[in-house]
């Protein structure tokens, strides 16, 4: 991946997004950028996840459900009740055709930055947690613990907000993808191992 393909990128994320999906993104993608620089990982993989981890965001309801459906791409009945979760699916599959991304990684990392999954990869982490503490982000529960912490232990900030975002869930009566929950479960018990 060059340089003037993450500008390419860039670009094109401008006009697809609006202003304030776009501002989220280029922070998402400098904080992921700055968490696998701190880890010793791929600071241009992390910095492309992250530019392109919404990219279906702004995107209609009908259209997403639309694009899986004519691809294939499965739709759980939370999904179909809740379209707008759709974005992680139907945005690495735009990582792939629409903007011809073809690293596993990065395509893995735009599909589960929302709900996570048991034994994500390390990019998964840092594009998870970017977009929970990237620098625009105002509100969420123990913010400054967790943006502390992500750049001390990728575990421990994946753990944490996963609690605090179901717990968030339980308490707003909303509804929580079983994936979350999965992946809440294993990283728990994974804690519990150290």
């Amino acid at each position: 991946m060059k340089a003037k393909d993450i500008g390419k990128i860039r670009k094109a994320m401008e006009k697809t997004l609006d202003e304030k999906r776009y501002e989220h993104t280029l922070g998402v993608a400098y904080t992921a950028a700055a968490l696998a620089m701190c880890y010793g990982s791929n600071a241009k993989q992390a910095e492309l996840a992250g530019l392109l981890h919404d990219c279906a965001k702004c995107m209609d309801n009908s259209k997403k459900i639309n694009i899986c459906k004519k691809h294939n791409i499965s739709i759980s009945e939370i999904e179909y009740q809740n379209p707008f979760l759709l974005h992680a699916k139907v945005g690495s599959f735009l990582a792939m055709e629409k903007y011809g991304i073809r690293d596993k990684e990065i395509i893995n990392a735009i599909l589960n930055h929302t709900t996570g999954r048991p034994g994500m990869s390390e990019l998964e982490k840092i594009v998870y947690i970017a977009d929970y503490i990237e620098p625009n982000r105002k509100q969420a529960p123990n913010l400054s613990v967790i943006r502390k912490l992500a750049f001390q232990d990728l575990d421990a900030a994946l753990l944490k907000i996963l609690e605090d975002t179901l717990f968030y869930l339980n308490t707003v009566d909303g509804e929580i993808d079983p994936m979350t929950q999965k992946t809440y479960e294993y990283y728990k018990k994974e804690a519990q191992k150290v």
